[in-house]
């Protein structure tokens, strides 16, 4: 059996297959430079959340299958059906030297050793079809790898007695390699024979149990370090004492009516004896009376009943703790930013998706809370989801953080160069918009919208569509919509803050009469409107960028705005078929602009821009009737200089049939400005034309 390998430094990404036995042999060994004993030295002074270097020289080891490398996406070649489960978070090696010794007397069990952190362990189970096969194709076995996680962690937690931390059960999943001379390896190990599933599982198939806790503080105050919760009960007791006694002569040395009632109160609170002796000389004007303090604070806690029974300490206050303890146990919360909605995921389920917090999921989260014994309600739940003490997530900013970094290749103009058509400059133009579409998303211009936008014109079925799709992706791929209604003008302001990427899907068929509209939502930098249930308007942030296609080729009417549609005949079929490289599509973006690269258009491009577009022009049926009495002059040529009125006039005198309204007139206005050279005179706008006789 093989399996792969890779190392990953934050720079670059190597990684090999190797056999199963060799990867065995390596970690009963250590090589001289010890790097595994290197990070558990380290690890045995770090504080919470520190990062070491030693970590990332340590390789990853896949006992799922084979892969290879394309761009920065893992190719399956061929899976093996084994599944690694860890049990983290233990005390010390001799308590993961005892995990790994249950481990090893199941029968499935093939490979169990100690991890790189020495306070965790390690297992791979084989597992099988009925007919001893395995899945041949990679959305078989996702689907497989995932129910037989599920299976591996129901059959070996009872087994084991300890918590098995859930991890998402993806193909590519592996851990760092390790040192362990006793591991333990079973070539004939059992496999546990699963039939194939048809989906993906969903629903969790164990509950979480409470976890009990000794320590009696951890009940009062659960969920925080043991000194911070004396701390608290100190602070609380040592402030009922002042306010019951009064003013305490600390000069006179009257001192024993405080201490009587500071000693009682931390008997009640439950600090324990020598705990409340050290928190009180801690204070100035009480070390010198330590004699006095320890002599009291001995016959209180002799004398006294019902230790803990009556802490200082408010209901409210411990409320508060214990539903902060409750819910960061059992759920991982997030604001998302894009979506205007806190989500969740129960941390003990295998459930890995993040899911709204709706009004169902309240009352369940309540009702969870209560079987616990929390005297907690909905609001009281209600009241810490709507609060600060959810971290913000925006998806987009995410996403970005963590594409790696670029290896170089041009993918963006490769990405244009998949639409067929004649404009020589259309890839780089795409380059330009797709740099803005990123560089908006990271609010690099928060004073301009990226008002321009492709528009691919094309027959039907030519992939115009799934290709703007495909521009996201499958990770941002819900912040995508093709079903814009501009006659709602309130959801499409509201669509700017919640979209990434917004398709207007066969642009022609938007009413001339809704034209200012697209153009106001196409600038608009900010957004200011009301939510729903809202009594006041509020500035939202702007994520959307525009794309468009359409079937029609005469689909502008507005030749003074050309400038905002790149349009695009596409000659064939679009390739939407070919994989993209995502990460590093996106790496090159990201790249580009902390560069400092250009992602607007220059005034050359724009005009560019509006003469390529005069194909796709709507012909006005007045600029039919004026090509018929007027031209522009040729070199030297004699020309006159009429007014719009005044070019209508004549051709109303030249055909009495010819009939115009004030709003032909407007848009005739408009027309002649890109048709024919004009100056502003005193009797307005003039235009240079010579008459056909």
């Amino acid at each position: 059996m093989k399996i792969t390998q890779y190392r990953n430094d934050g720079k670059t990404q190597t990684q090999r297959i190797l056999e199963f036995e060799t990867a065995v042999d390596a970690m009963r060994t250590e090589v001289s430079s010890r790097p595994v004993s290197n990070l558990r030295n380290v690890l045995q002074y770090a504080m919470a959340g520190q990062n070491f270097p030693e970590v990332k020289k340590l390789p990853r080891l896949v006992f799922g299958g084979v892969f290879r490398k394309d761009g920065s996406q893992q190719i399956l070649s061929s899976y093996n059906g084994c599944v690694t489960i860890e049990v983290n978070n233990l005390a010390n090696a001799n308590e993961a030297a005892q995990i790994r010794e249950r481990a090893s007397q199941l029968p499935q069990t093939l490979l169990a050793f100690i991890g790189s952190s020495d306070k965790s362990v390690k297992i791979v189970v084989p597992f099988t079809l009925p007919d001893s096969t395995l899945p041949q194709n990679r959305k078989q076995a996702e689907m497989f790898h995932a129910q037989a996680y599920r299976e591996a962690v129901k059959w070996y937690q009872p087994q084991l007695k300890r918590e098995i931390e859930l991890k998402e059960p993806v193909l590519e999943h592996g851990c760092r390699m390790s040192f362990d001379p006793s591991l333990y390896n079973n070539p004939d190990a059992v496999p546990i024979r699963i039939e194939q599933p048809v989906s993906m599982p969903a629903e969790p198939t164990f509950d979480e149990e409470r976890q009990q806790m000794s320590d009696p503080l951890q009940r009062l105050l659960p969920g925080y370090e043991r000194s911070h919760i004396i701390s608290t009960l100190f602070s609380t007791s040592m402030w009922d004492a002042l306010n019951t006694v009064g003013k305490v002569e600390w000069e006179s040395g009257e001192v024993l009516p405080f201490l009587i009632k500071l000693a009682e109160n931390c008997y009640r609170s439950g600090i324990p004896e020598e705990d409340a002796i050290k928190w009180t000389l801690m204070y100035y004007n009480l070390n010198k009376y330590e004699l006095e303090v320890r002599t009291n604070f001995r016959n209180i806690y002799t004398i006294s009943n019902k230790f803990g029974g009556k802490p200082c300490i408010s209901s409210s206050m411990t409320l508060v703790a214990q539903m902060e303890e409750f819910m960061k146990r059992r759920y991982q919360l997030r604001r998302n930013t894009i979506k205007g909605m806190v989500e969740y995921r129960e941390l003990k389920s295998f459930y890995f998706d993040f899911r709204p917090v709706n009004k169902q999921a309240l009352n369940t989260i309540c009702l969870d809370a209560l079987a616990e014994g929390l005297p907690s309600w909905d609001v009281d739940i209600k009241r810490y989801v709507e609060s600060n003490r959810v971290p913000s997530y925006d998806p987009i900013e995410d996403y970005l953080l963590n594409v790696g970094k670029w290896d170089g290749k041009d993918r963006i103009r490769e990405l244009a160069d998949r639409v067929p058509c004649d404009n020589p400059r259309w890839r780089d133009l795409f380059y330009i918009w797709f740099l803005s579409m990123v560089a908006h998303w990271q609010q690099l211009d928060r004073n301009h919208a990226n008002s321009t936008l492709p528009l691919l014109v094309g027959d039907q079925g030519s992939g115009k569509s799934t290709y703007c799709m495909n521009l996201l992706p499958p990770e941002l791929r819900e912040y995508y919509t093709d079903g814009l209604d501009f006659s709602k003008r309130g959801d499409v302001q509201l669509a700017l803050t919640r979209f990434a990427l917004i398709n207007m899907d066969e642009y022609d068929s938007i009413s001339p009469s809704y034209q200012g509209f697209v153009k106001h939502i196409l600038q608009k930098a900010v957004v200011q409107a009301r939510l729903p249930h809202a009594s006041v308007t509020q500035q939202m942030r702007r994520y959307a960028t525009f794309i468009a296609t359409s079937n029609s080729f005469d689909l502008l009417n507005d030749p003074t705005g050309s400038r905002r549609y790149i349009c695009i005949a596409i000659l064939g079929v679009v390739d939407y078929k070919s994989p993209i490289d995502y990460k590093q599509l996106y790496a090159q973006a990201v790249e580009a602009l902390r560069n400092d690269e250009r992602y607007w258009f220059t005034h050359e491009e724009e005009a560019y821009i509006t003469k390529s577009n005069r194909r796709f022009q709507q012909v006005m049926p007045e600029e039919e009737v004026a090509d018929i009495y007027f031209r522009s002059p040729v070199g030297d040529e004699p020309a006159e200089e009429l007014t719009c009125g005044e070019m209508l006039k004549r051709m109303q005198q030249r055909d009495p049939g010819f009939k115009y309204t004030n709003t032909a007139a407007k848009v005739f206005g408009r027309t002649l400005k890109n048709k024919f050279d004009n100056r502003l005179a005193h009797r307005g706008v003039v235009y240079q034309v010579v008459e056909i006789k």
